[in-house]
């Protein structure tokens, strides 16, 4: 449980996230995934880095629990730093990074997946930011990198989510397939990427970053001063509970 990475074939490394039962992940979560992310793009071995979850979906974003256990604003400072340390890992790995999202993206998985360079989706996969119900800002920059500007603030103000065959027809998804070929389909890409050379692959991915008309590090950090004011004037530690109250509410009605 937590983050692993592994070694395959022809110098692709998987890097797997898995927090069950839904992947909602606590500071210390968000810097492990960075520096391991970082790790496998330094590999002078690796050729492709593929990021994929276990569990009911790819990521539901940060430990909502862990923020209101705590107090002052500590773990929420270190939520912050670490979801921007974990998105900036991906964008800035020295390898191309294949996004393999399952079930539910929402949250700080979008900033994950809208930092990667190819994204393969299972038939099932959705996408969204509920950062507006739950009383935050965030990764707007990453879903507009995803969708077009209005859809993104549709998407944003609403809170709405949007399918992996929404995503395919704007072209930001490569692939949807069905979840149980979803590994695989990863697979098969990123073994066509690790088939180039590997100097020319590595130097593309710095060029590509160098003419990127967005700068993400800049503009996501930007977005979380909004929610640090929000914090401050009390209004996201009411939405964070309402959230968490509304939650155990439909868990013990289900059970």
């Amino acid at each position: 449980m937590g983050i692993s990475s592994s070694h395959t074939e022809n110098g692709i490394i998987e890097v797997t996230i898995d927090y069950p039962p839904v992947n909602a992940i606590g500071s210390r979560g968000w810097f492990e995934l960075a520096k391991t992310i970082t790790y496998a793009g330094e590999d002078p071995e690796a050729r492709v880095v593929i990021l994929r979850a276990e569990n009911r979906g790819f990521c539901a974003g940060v430990d909502l629990k862990e923020i209101q256990r705590s107090t002052g604003y500590d773990a929420l400072v270190a939520a912050n730093r670490g979801c921007a340390k974990a998105f900036a890992a991906v964008y800035d790995c020295e390898v191309p990074v294949i996004a393999a999202v399952n079930g539910f993206c929402l949250g700080g998985g979008v900033g994950l997946v809208g930092n990667a360079d190819v994204i393969v989706a299972s038939d099932d996969a959705t996408f969204g930011l509920p950062e507006v119900d739950r009383g935050a800002l965030g990764a707007a920059t990453h879903l507009a990198r995803l969708v077009p500007q209005h859809l993104m603030r549709t998407l944003y103000y609403t809170a709405r989510n949007v399918s992996a065959q929404t995503l395919h027809h704007h072209g930001s998804v490569i692939e949807v397939v069905p979840r149980a070929q979803l590994d695989d389909a990863a697979r098969e890409l990123a073994k066509e990427i690790a088939k180039k050379d590997p100097a020319v692959i590595r130097a593309a991915k710095e060029a590509i970053n160098g003419i990127d008309p967005q700068r993400v590090h800049t503009s996501y950090r930007y977005e979380q001063g909004f929610t640090f004011e929000l914090n401050l004037t009390g209004v996201s530690d009411h939405a964070r509970q309402a959230f968490l109250d509304g939650n155990h509410a439909r868990q013990a009605n289900d059970s």
